[in-house]
């Protein structure tokens, strides 16, 4: 007798580039259908129909400003009722946004970074996470970085944000846990295949090459981790992942020796 398949969903926010784009295609390939999130319309509607014929998958794409809470509870409103049956949130969306000493920041790029990494995370989770709790199951998985358990000269605020990361992951497991609801963290530090470099730097080609004399992770490699992570059975949860490519010790020592 054929078992019957079971639906699956996971929302990831981000989806348009880097890790979000490579985790929604791990996750399609597994089967399961997908809620993808971003600023970009059109990137995410060529994301999505790549998705669908690629993976037979079916795909919804939200627009939206992760930071404006309106405008996240509108486009998760926007959402048919078989489709708030989310199994996995992936709260990958987040920055860096400028890269100087503390006294010469640009409050600007502060709060970017604070609305983006920390409330839009905030935001994802409290709107997703409640029926999860009704039915007992669910699993959240956050975007975290190297750079939330180390901090690095001139990471300042964007490393205060990570780190609040892996302090909303470590809470959010305590509270959620007794409701049978998974809350698990990766924490890759550098990776390329992003957009990351791009917009810490403000669009600047030439700071932005930071990769080019050592060989980082790729989007794909964190990816399939964060697939790893949803995949584990019932009773398994794995809390967090360090990841770093050979050539990178820690935030602050890596190899350059070339590739």
């Amino acid at each position: 007798m054929n078992k019957v398949k079971l639906r699956k969903i996971a929302l990831i926010t981000g989806a348009t580039s880097g890790i979000g784009k490579a985790t929604a295609g791990q996750f399609a390939k597994n089967g399961y259908d997908l809620i993808i999130t971003g600023r970009r319309k059109k990137r995410l509607e060529e994301i999505r129909k790549k998705m669908q014929e690629k993976y037979g998958v079916k795909v919804k794409s939200l627009v939206f400003d992760i930071r404006q809470l309106n405008a996240v509870k509108k486009a998760l409103g926007s959402l048919e009722e078989d489709w708030l049956e989310i199994d996995v949130l992936v709260n990958n969306a987040g920055l860096a946004s400028g890269f100087d000493p503390i006294f010469q920041g640009s409050t600007k790029d502060w709060d970017t970074m604070i609305d983006t990494n920390v409330k839009g995370l905030l935001y994802m989770t409290r709107l997703v996470s409640p029926k999860m709790v009704n039915k007992k199951r669910g699993h959240i998985i956050n975007v975290c970085s190297t750079a939330g358990h180390e901090v690095y000269p001139n990471g300042n605020v964007y490393c205060a944000s990570k780190y609040a990361v892996d302090a909303l992951t470590k809470s959010m497991r305590i509270d959620l846990h007794k409701y049978n609801v998974r809350v698990s963290q990766v924490s890759p530090g550098h990776v390329e295949e992003t957009e990351f470099a791009q917009v810490r730097f403000h669009g600047d080609k030439k700071k932005s090459k930071i990769y080019e004399d050592f060989q980082p992770l790729k989007s794909k490699d964190v990816a399939k981790v964060i697939y790893y992570i949803a995949s584990q059975p019932k009773h398994v949860n794995i809390q967090d992942v360090l990841m770093m490519g050979t050539q990178q010790a820690n935030s602050n020592f890596i190899d350059r020796s070339g590739r």
